[in-house]
Parts: C-alpha cells; sequence; structure tokens
C-alpha cells in the first residue's frame, strides 16, 4: 500500500463535489450540533410535590405556634420535598434536511483535501487479527494520530485487528460523518470509496 495525497482535482476526476469558498459553514455547524444533541438521553427526571411519597397532611396548626404557615412537608422549600422546575424527560433530537447534510459534506471535504490531510489508497486490509499488524499497516502511510480510514466495507480480521487501537477508526464511505471528518487528524481514503462519496455529495 502506498498513499497519496488526494487533491481537489482529484475529487473533481472522480466526481466528487466540493463546496465553494464560503459556503456551508452554518450547514456544518447545524449538522454538528444536531448529531450531540441526538446523543442526549433526555431522561434526566425529578419528582414535583404531586409525585413525593407521603401523605398532605398539614405539618403543624396554622396559628399560635409562631412558625411560618406551611401545608404540607412536600412543598419545595423543605428537604425531601417536590423539586420546582425541575427536568423531565424531553426529547431534545433534531432533524436535518438532506441539502444540509450534503452542503455540510461538501464543506468538510473541502476543508480536509485544502489542508492536506486527505490521503488515498488503492486498497485496505489487514491479513491477520493482530493489533501490531495493523498499527504498522497505518503508521506505514500516516502518524499516530487521530487516524480515519473510509472504505466501501472492511473484511472482519480488518475490524478484530484495529479494535484496540484508540488513535484510530474505521468507517464505511456510507456512514462516515462530518463530525469523524472534523476530528480526524489524517483521513485515509481506499478509493473503492470514492463512488459512494461521490454519491453522497451530488
Amino acid at each position: 500500500m502506498s498513499a497519496k495525497t488526494f487533491t481537489a482535482e482529484d475529487a473533481k476526476a472522480a466526481n466528487i463535489v466540493l463546496a465553494e469558498e464560503g459556503k456551508g459553514s452554518q450547514a456544518v455547524h447545524d449538522l454538528v450540533v444536531a448529531y450531540r444533541a441526538n446523543r442526549r438521553t433526555g431522561s434526566a427526571n425529578t419528582k414535583t410535590r404531586g409525585e413525593i411519597r407521603g401523605n398532605n397532611k398539614k405539618m403543624y396548626r396554622q396559628k399560635g405556634t409562631g412558625n411560618a404557615r406551611h401545608g404540607t412537608s412536600k412543598a419545595p422549600i423543605f428537604v425531601g420535598g417536590g423539586v420546582a422546575h425541575g427536568p423531565r424527560p424531553r426529547d431534545y433530537s433534531k432533524k436535518v434536511t438532506k441539502n444540509t447534510r450534503r452542503l455540510a459534506l461538501r464543506r468538510v471535504l473541502a476543508d480536509v483535501i485544502a489542508g492536506g490531510a486527505f490521503k488515498v489508497l488503492p486498497s485496505f486490509a489487514i491479513s491477520e487479527p493482530k493489533t501490531k499488524a495493523f498499527v504498522t499497516a497505518v503508521t506505514a502511510e500516516a502518524e499516530p494520530k487521530k487516524v480515519l480510514i473510509v472504505a466501501k466495507s472492511f473484511d472482519d480480521t480488518t475490524y478484530l485487528a484495529a479494535r484496540n487501537v484508540q488513535w484510530a477508526e474505521l468507517r464505511t464511505a456510507a456512514s462516515v460523518n462530518v463530525e469523524e471528518l472534523l476530528h480526524a487528524d489524517t483521513v485515509l481514503l481506499v478509493e473503492d470509496a470514492l463512488e459512494t462519496l461521490a454519491a453522497r455529495t451530488a
């Protein structure tokens, strides 16, 4: 295997559409915000005074004690009472249109290619499911820090060899997203993924 830098001219030859200068930054922002929002479980929950266990008996008589007037001990001002305006289960997910996703991908691909972090390989496969073999193959093409390898598909042996390497990720061309491309220091693109990427940017 021998990787070569992937340029804007190479992208054009592969029918990969890149965003024009100054276009798509907002789309990238919207998409990354949506990714992060969609990862939130929205399961935080507190009990209101109506859900606290216990009865609604008045704490003490209304007059004559010298204390302030109170009803049930479930009031939010008491320890063990209900929570006022606390979090409730909710859906944080955001929807992003197909056009926005496409524009964001075009923008990020243009930036990664312009930065020289995009390299193309004729093929990528590990013959034995060993971490050492995977590390040797990747470090021959890129520095061992935040490497993203994109191919049309990977065999099981390659997945097994890569599973213990935290600084490298395997993604298919159909599933790789904008956030992963942004976080990578080097993107190794296998030639068989070009057609799928081109279809996603068209």
